[in-house]
């Protein structure tokens, strides 16, 4: 049992500030040594997720289970896990091996064994060498590292932390998102992060679960959240998505196809649908980066997932031209090509344009959460 025991569960926690509940029962088990990230907007209710979990917020009702251990009514200091707060909340009098040692000290350790797993946590967040510097001296990355080799020192059943790149510029928090995941799987234990920066959550975590109103609308991998959203809602927080609507006019053999209120036809899997029937009102999906823009006038005009569009406006983004198109239909979709360099040029507002995708590209989402 053991072993395949969840390392954190979340059973029916409700969280309720007055008259607004912030966690509204969430059910979330966590296995031992997942990088998991908590992705949401603000007043989701990720960080007083978190908060509950490490016990700086007490549930309005349910349960937390650390290793398979009641811990709801422990205090902080009597769960085995550990924060990093966006903050870095390091002793400024103190130098770093002091910071780092703080909580062995507390302990009362033996010296020796403090001297070393200090050394260990310094070497692990490549702070070798700064052992005597104090928090003034050091850049915001490096003070990020000493809060990080505080908390891993003592070597927690999970690491908590609160949007802890948040504080740094786009460069220090790139480089340091590398060396979270880097650390996460070097020592193995379970790391739990919230974030509102999509980006980091899909370059850092095994599972995220996307928070909306205090509920998980959807929990995955980074692909799976991106490839197959499940509504509305996480298509449009995880990336950029066009999203189209219509009724289900066929499903037969391995496709399906729905009609948009403009009569145009949209292939896609049957197996994107969830018991759908024929009839029923649909809404679709498809990635910026998915769609081509062929001239007005191209022989496709009369197939399968083509609009016909203008152009409205055109953006060199470098890497990539992003076009914004409006169809006949009146929806509004993003269109994303790499710029290949071919010859320089690219499709200017005003244009009439066919926008077409592949049927496999198609997903397919709830207009509106589903809550239990």
């Amino acid at each position: 049992m053991a072993a395949t025991e969840p390392d954190i569960r979340l059973h029916g926690i409700v969280k309720r500030f007055g008259d607004t509940t912030a966690v509204a029962g969430l059910e979330l088990e966590i296995a031992r040594g997942t990088f998991y990230a908590l992705l949401g907007p603000s007043g989701c209710g990720k960080t007083t997720t978190l908060r509950i979990i490490g016990g700086f917020e007490d549930p309005t009702e349910g349960r937390v289970f650390l290793g398979g251990a009641d811990v709801t009514d422990l205090p902080p200091y009597r769960r085995d896990v550990n924060t990093v707060f966006q903050s870095y909340a390091l002793f400024p009098h103190l130098d770093v091996q002091k910071n780092v040692a703080f909580g062995l000290e507390r302990k009362k350790l033996g010296r020796k064994e403090i001297a070393e797993r200090v050394s260990e946590a310094l070497e692990l967040t490549q702070l070798t060498g700064f052992e005597k510097r104090r928090p003034a001296q050091m850049s915001g990355g490096q003070q990020q590292r000493v809060a990080l080799a505080r908390a891993l020192v003592n070597r927690p059943r999970a690491l908590l932390l609160d949007e802890p790149l948040g504080a740094l510029d786009l460069r220090l928090r790139k480089q340091l998102q590398l060396e979270l995941k880097r650390i996460q799987q070097e020592v193995g234990i379970t790391f739990i992060h919230v974030t509102h920066d999509q980006e980091e959550a899909m370059a850092l975590a095994d599972t995220i679960a996307v928070m909306n109103d205090g509920r998980i609308e959807q929990q995955g991998t980074a692909l799976e959240l991106y490839e197959r959203p499940s509504t509305e809602f996480v298509a449009n927080f995880l990336g950029v998505s066009n999203l189209i609507t219509g009724t289900l006019c066929h499903r037969n053999g391995s496709r399906a196809e729905f009609k948009t209120h403009d009569g145009a036809r949209v292939a896609l899997p049957l197996d994107r649908l969830d018991g759908q029937t024929v009839g029923a009102s649909m809404m679709c999906g498809v990635r910026p980066e998915k769609v081509r823009l062929l001239p007005a006038g191209d022989g496709a005009a009369d197939g399968l997932n083509v609009l016909q569009g203008r152009v409205e406006l055109a953006s060199f983004l470098g890497v990539s031209i992003q076009y914004v198109v409006r169809t006949s239909g009146g929806e509004e979709l993003t269109v994303v090509e790499q710029n290949t360099g071919a010859d320089g040029s690219s499709i200017g507002p005003g244009r009439e344009v066919l926008v077409t995708w592949q049927p496999e590209h198609t997903f397919v989402v709830d207009k509106e959460p589903t809550h239990a």
